[in-house]
């Protein structure tokens, strides 16, 4: 289990590091242009956290494993002209990430500064909108939920697609209807990287196509939130299909076995304040991954196996914000089968966590702590890569400034 005292110092510094912390603000606005029609907003978004893993060093690597580091380290920029358009830049600063989702890393896994974000969006009317650039693609909710306004900890480590990041390149047309009771969303984004054909067989757009009916309080943006706070009313059902011909070989030394990639998810989302009772919130949803069973080739295309390769799974959470106090219990369920994980064919994976929020300003100063465990159907160490159970508990200090 994990270490109890080094739990306790965790816990002590970062409550430490709130104190410091003081209060938080937006980022500096300023204005620009005729009438003052241009706007540009600098925000600074950070999460550092103190991680403790119950194995992953020492000789057997059974012994504690311990890590400061930022989950997120981001600069973002946030402009508008008049009404109809407006800009979204973002970049990030990622330094040795050596703590994963399914193990500890074995050499440093470097730094990264790239660039995260950069959305031209227009507004024709608010049925018709267009973003161009580099963005969230439109599949999962999850994915679509603010990274700093989740419910748990973070959103769920096992929902991204193959190929793809959390962000992607392309075009997106989405609006709301029916007095923002519906959405929808429609785009062809750049998918697997244009690569030769001795890589992949072939070199083609990745389209999505994204739905939602709102039957309470709308939510008309283009991305959710985990929790409201209690500021809204809200019950929304969406799903989601994506599609991409030609993704992957099932045979990259032959180059045959052509597969093509599509995805598939239905979720459902639930907010309510009860006065004199506090928040309740529960979402839930299911994924599905296909790439024409590549796994089973010869030598099957990296990208179609693994943690973000073909696989289905689903997920449920549920949080509880107290009345008149900015405390926020939760907790979440997640099972997964991955067609082939560290070796291991038809593995499956079971995650669950829980923990608490602290909203000292909102999501602006935020302190969370979580507990999770993550089992493996199948343990053991097969080519060198292992799947052993293990627990996690993590503190962050999130500040949005």
């Amino acid at each position: 289990m994990v270490n109890s005292k080094k739990s306790c110092m965790l816990c002590a510094t970062l409550l430490g590091l709130t104190l410091i912390a003081g209060t938080a603000h937006a980022g500096p606005r300023m204005s620009f242009g005729p009438n003052d029609e241009g706007a540009l907003q600098i925000d600074y978004k950070g999460q550092f956290q103190m991680t403790v893993r119950d194995n992953g060093s020492g000789d057997d690597n059974d012994d504690t494993t311990t890590n400061f580091n930022f989950r997120r380290n981001r600069l973002a920029f946030m402009g508008k002209y008049g009404e109809n358009m407006g800009l979204y830049v973002q970049t990030e600063f990622t330094e040795d990430p050596n703590v994963t989702t399914l193990g500890v890393a074995s050499v440093n896994q470097g730094n990264q500064f790239q660039l995260l974000d950069a959305v031209m969006r227009f507004k024709l009317h608010d049925a018709f909108r267009v973003n161009v650039g580099k963005f969230k693609y439109n599949f999962s909710r999850e994915n679509l939920e603010a990274c700093e306004m989740p419910l748990t900890l973070d959103r769920s480590l096992f929902i991204r697609t193959a190929y793809t990041t959390t962000r992607d390149t392309g075009v997106a047309v989405w609006g709301n209807l029916a007095n923002d009771m519906f959405q929808y969303r429609l785009d062809a984004m750049e998918g697997r990287k244009a690569v030769s054909g001795d890589t992949a067989p072939g070199s083609d757009f990745r389209y999505s196509v994204r739905a939602h009916v709102s039957l309470l309080d709308p939510e008309n943006d283009y991305g959710y939130k985990g929790t409201y706070l209690g500021d809204k009313q809200v019950l929304t059902l969406g799903a989601a299909y994506q599609y991409e011909p030609d993704a992957a070989y099932g045979d990259t030394v032959t180059r045959s076995g052509d597969s093509d990639y599509q995805g598939w998810t239905v979720d459902a989302y639930f907010e309510y304040p009860l006065e004199g009772i506090g928040t309740v919130t529960a979402s839930a949803a299911y994924e599905d991954v296909d790439l024409d069973d590549a796994y089973l080739g010869a030598a099957p295309d990296p990208g179609s196996i693994g943690l973000n390769g073909q696989k289905n799974g689903w997920y449920a959470k549920a949080g509880y914000l107290l009345p008149g106090m900015p405390l926020q219990f939760f907790g979440r369920y997640e099972t997964w089968r991955f067609a082939s994980l560290n070796n291991v064919f038809d593995q499956e994976v079971d995650w669950y966590g829980g923990g608490a929020n602290y909203y000292l300003r909102g999501q602006n100063l935020k302190l969370t702590a979580e507990l999770s465990r993550t089992d493996f159907d199948t343990e053991g160490t097969i080519g060198g890569l292992s799947s052993e159970d293990f627990t996690t508990f993590i503190a962050q200090l999130q500040l949005i400034f």
